[in-house]
This record gives C-alpha cells, structure tokens and sequence, in this order.
C-alpha cells in the first residue's frame, strides 16, 4: 500500500468540491484548502533575536540550501516563507494546472510601460492586454505549482554562463551538482549523467496515452530520436517527460529537501512571514539581518554570518530595491535612499510559450477521469493523474536544423521545444485552461467555442533563447505593494521569427503519414485579430505570436551574475556587488536563459550556492 493512501479522502474532496475550490473568495473554499494542507512545517515557539544564516524564501533554491547548511548543528539557520503548506491538490501531477489558481500562488500581471500594437506588441487577445504571471507563494515554492518537468539545458548554456566572467559555472563544473541532488528512476537514462543518491526523485509519468506513440512516430518521420535530453550528447530529440515525481506524485522542493529534515533542531522555519526590508549597516555596507511582519507583527532578526535571498526572479529584485540596492535614479522615485547602485531587476527573461493549438480526432486520448481512476492513483501512483502537467512527452529541436539528429546537424543549438499535452482550450479542463492562460473571452468564443468536448490533445511551442529582455521594477516604496513586470515579450523581432520557425515545425510534424493516418486535424485559428492577414502565411503566425504567446512561469535574470562592469547584480561566488554577507540564490541570477525548464537548474544553483557558503565559513 502506498505511503500517500492517507490523502484518499481529501483528494476525494477535492474531486468534489473542484468548482469551490477555485473560487478563492468563498468562505467554504478558504476552509477546505486549510484541511487539505500537507506536509505540515511546526514553528518554533519564540522566534529568536539572531540566526547565523537567514535564508528568505522556501522555494526551490532556499529548501536546498536549508538542508545544506543545517549539516553544521552548530549552526541555527532561519527560512523565512511568505506563503503556507501546499495543499493536497499540488500532489497530483494532473492537477497541476488549478494550482496555477490558489493560494499557493501569487497572481501578478504583466504591466508594460508602453502602448503596444501588433507591430510592437504582445499579450494583445488576452484579458486587458495583459499575460498572467503566477509565481509561486508555499513551502516549497514554485516547485509546488510548476509542470514538474526535469529538463537542465545544453552544455552551451553553461559555458556561455563562464564566457561571461562567471569562473566555476562551466558544464563540467556544475554537472556534479545537478547528480548530487538527484534520485533518478528514469529507466533508460544515460547513467553518466544522472544521480541515484539525492533527495529528488525523477521518474518517468507511468500513463502511456495512445497519442504519445502516434506522436513519436511521427517524429521518428522526420529524423529524430528518441534521446535522454538531461545528457550531454544528446540535444536535439523528443523523450517521455522526466518529472519531479515519487511513484506517480509531486516531488516538489518542501517534500524532497525539508520534509526529511525537520526534525533537525538547527532548522528553524516560518510561514507566512512578509519580509519587508534587509538590513544593511550603511557604514561598513553589510547585511546584518531583515525585518518582517508575521500575524501583524513587526520582527527585526539579525544574521551573524549571511542573509540569503531565495525569493526568486520576480521577488529578490523587489525585496533588494525596497533594502536600498538597485538603480539608484529608480529608488530616489520612491524616496528610498540608495546603499548600492547596481541595475537590479533588468535583464528579465522567460520562456514564451503558444497554447492555441488544439487538435481533435475522433478517439479520446486518455482515460475518462472517474472514482476508479482517482483510487488507481491513491492505491498504485499510476494512472492519467499521474500526467505532470497532462503532459504526455516532449522535445527540443533547432528550428534551421531541417534533418532531425542527423549527425551533420549534431553542433546546432536547440532554440525551441515542443510539448504534448492532453489538456487544452477544447477537451479536457477547457474552462480551467481558460483561466490560466487568461485569453480573453472573445478569442475564445470566436476560436473553440463550437468545438467543445471533442476528442483532442494540444501541442506547444516554447521558444528557448530570447533575445527580449524584460525588467522588474518598484511600484512604490510600499513593501506590501505588488512589483511592475514588464516581460517585454517580442522587443526583438528575431524572436518572433524564432517563434515562426517553431509553429512550421510543428505543421511540419502534424502533416506526417503518422498524424493523417488518424484523421487529427487543427483547430482552425481564425479571429478577428489577425482577419487582416493571410491564412496561415508567416504574416499571419507573426500576427499570431504577438496575440497569444505568454509565460510558461520560467522568469530568470533579474539579479544577473557577472562581474560589474558586466551589468552584474552577484558576482560568480553569488555575493552582491558591493555588500557585505548577502547573496542572491536562485534563478534570478541565471545571466542567460537555458534550454530546459528552470527548476532543474535552481536546485544546482543551490547546491553549488551551499558548498561555496561551506566554503567560505570553514566547514566542513
């Protein structure tokens, strides 16, 4: 029997009371996500006046290096948390999507500083204008919301991040901490790439959907193969998603990096905590602590040794310009007197993705969600909630590489990604994908409204590499007040045709003998926002691009690693520039955006993070 049989009952609510539970304002809702908390974290009773480590934010990066740096007993390291306990539903990888729509998320949007059009312009068919931009807000961050996918990127980008001024960030240099937080489960992986010791399991989903082998047949059509895209040789091909999962459910951060470790009596953890300053000694420039506020009380802790931020892309950059570090023209706005003058917040990026393609067929492809399922899953971790994400399998491809993984092609850069998922604006949880993606009511009525319940499976591309670059900025001095994000998606024209080159290969794919053997066809994409165009000409898909591209919640940069004269926020060892006993660890410093999923790579940033804070404080 597994060890998750004790959810049975209120991942049994949870498939009842759905509709309530993503009504964040109803009373009753409020109650349930309260009683299917997991997990649970128990503070201490009094909170202490110093720590020798303050880590801000338990998200992917702060759980790791909680779990580090607690090795020491000898040292007391506190974690600051803004957010509480998952609850029950981040358990199913299925379910991923109505995470998206809870508490455990903060719910920003993307505010550009501009008017935009559809030669400038993007987000254009979603509600106002403007993408959603969910960041995550529980123990265990945004691992606990994400699509779980476990994809680290290309030696390309590692060694770009050394070409930069960053010395110990080359490929072979952080490979081993990629192994050491791993616990892989993936059966055909490359074992010289690949962990089985760490605190994070990666396991292959265990539901074969019809449509996958449909689809990687279709893909063997056109050269490529099937790969272990977590290797280093193999770049360019599709796979069976590796995912954060423990026999079929969510391995998110708290439950891989906290959970085994709370009982050490050095850890000393706090929910919703709103961090509202660091606190830094204007004479010698260093961080001494951070002030907070928790059930409506001030606290001031000091850090004898260092203050770590972890509260990612979109949060670090806000907490270090509300503490006095960043443009120093931007604080004096707010009347906040500048300490470091350094350009944090620039530099945003993300990976864009296209959800509208939806195709329909004439069988289902997955089982019919009902009580036999939900126990196949409680009872065996197998089954279609098991899908992270409802995502079935996956590929990176170079979009001017025409010959799949022919070796003639095998030095190119893998610039996009395509997914397969279940879900989308047609079958399965069309109203829930609605709200998540947030395209406005029109785009919806006008595209898949009379398609409706049919049999269908979606197809997404990802663009990898934009040359883009967005900036998060202070609204106000307030530290309760949200930040500005401009994504700044599609500045650089390149992107766009990137993005173009991306949706042909995709035709290109679903034009197979494979897919026309089945009688799949595509959603017709007609609207009126792009009528001015010719059908599925590159006009078109440009104009498509802009309309309908957002996040897929993989925002990196805005506290750039590199060295000062470079633009840089930390330098390689992770230490701001100009502060004393404060680092930035987690995907905010990333100086270039990698060609995988970003969890990956800020449990590795961690893990490096803690050894070089070893390292630096003599232990062991």
């Amino acid at each position: 029997m597994k060890k998750y049989f004790g959810n049975t009952l209120v991942i049994l609510l949870v498939a009842i009371f759905a509709p309530v539970l993503t009504k964040k304002s109803n009373i009753l809702s409020s109650v349930l996500w309260d009683l299917l908390r997991t997990d649970h974290f128990y503070e201490s009773r009094h909170i202490l006046s110093q720590y020798d480590f303050i880590i801000i934010g338990a998200g992917s990066a702060g759980s790791v290096v909680a779990n580090r740096l607690t090795e020491n007993p000898k040292w007391k390291v506190l974690v600051l948390e803004s957010g509480e306990e998952k609850t029950v539903v981040s358990d199913v990888p299925a379910a991923a999507p109505a995470t998206l729509l809870t508490d455990s998320a903060y719910h920003y949007v993307d505010s550009p500083s501009r008017e935009m059009n559809e030669s400038n312009g993007h987000c254009l068919s979603h509600k106002n204008k403007r993408c959603p931009l969910d960041v995550g807000n529980a123990i265990g961050g945004s691992s606990t919301i994400n699509f779980m996918i476990y994809a680290r990127g290309t030696p390309d980008d590692f060694n770009d991040w050394a070409a930069l001024g960053n010395p110990g960030w080359a490929y072979d240099e952080i490979l081993p901490y990629f192994i050491k937080s791993e616990n892989c489960k993936v059966p055909d992986a490359d074992k010289r790439f690949h962990g089985y010791n760490g605190y994070l399991d990666i396991e292959y989903d265990s539901y074969v959907a019809p449509i996958r082998e449909i689809f990687f047949n279709a893909t063997e059509e056109l050269g490529y193969k099937l790969i272990d895209y977590n290797s280093k040789e193999n770049i360019i091909g599709f796979s069976t998603a590796q995912a954060t999962l423990d026999n079929g459910h969510r391995m998110d951060a708290a439950r891989a990096f906290l959970k085994p470790i709370k009982h050490r009596k050095n850890l000393y953890l706090y929910k919703s905590c709103k961090v509202t300053k660091i606190v830094i000694d204007e004479s010698t420039k260093t961080a001494i602590g951070v002030t907070f506020i928790k059930n409506g009380k001030k606290y001031f802790v000091r850090a004898s040794k260092e203050v770590i931020l972890s509260a990612g892309a979109i949060n670090s950059p806000r907490l270090l310009m509300l503490s006095g570090i960043g443009p120093k023209d931007h604080l004096k706005s707010f009347d906040i007197k500048p300490i470091e003058d350094l350009p944090v917040g620039f530099n945003l990026q993300d990976h864009v993705v296209m959800t509208v393609f939806n195709f329909i067929l004439e069988k289902p492809v997955i089982d019919t969600i009902k009580i036999s399922t939900v126990l196949e899953y409680i009872f065996k971790g197998t089954g279609p909630l098991t899908l992270p994400g409802s995502v079935a399998c996956l590929g990176f491809i170079s979009t001017e590489n025409d010959n799949g993984t022919e070796e003639s092609n095998i030095n190119v850069k893998r610039d996009a990604e395509l997914i397969l998922s279940l879900g989308g604006f047609v079958g399965m949880g069309s109203e829930l994908f609605q709200k998540i993606i947030g395209l406005s009511d029109e785009f919806y009525e006008n595209v898949y409204a009379k398609y409706l319940g049919s049999n269908s499976f979606s197809i997404f591309p990802v663009l990898m590499h934009p040359k883009s670059r967005g900036r998060v900025s202070l609204k106000s001095a307030d530290p309760l007040d949200d930040p500005i994000i401009d994504t700044n998606y599609f500045d650089h024209e390149d992107d766009v045709k990137t993005f173009v080159k991306a949706i042909k290969k995709m035709i290109e794919l679903t034009s197979t003998e494979s897919f026309r053997r089945f009688n799949i066809t595509m959603v017709p994409l007609k609207f009126p926002g792009c009528d001015h165009t010719e059908y599925l000409t590159d006009s078109f898909w440009s104009c498509l691009v802009r309309h309908t591209a957002g996040t897929i919640w993989h925002y990196a940069g805005t506290c750039k690693m590199s060295p000062r004269d470079k633009s840089g926020v930390v330098d390689h060892r992770l230490k701001v520039h100009g502060i004393k006993s404060l680092r930035v660890v987690d995907n905010s410093v990333m100086p270039t955006i990698i060609s995988g999923h970003l969890v990956s790579v800020a449990y590795m940033i961690a893990e490096k993070a803690s050894d070089m804070i070893k390292e630096d404080w003599k232990f062991p």
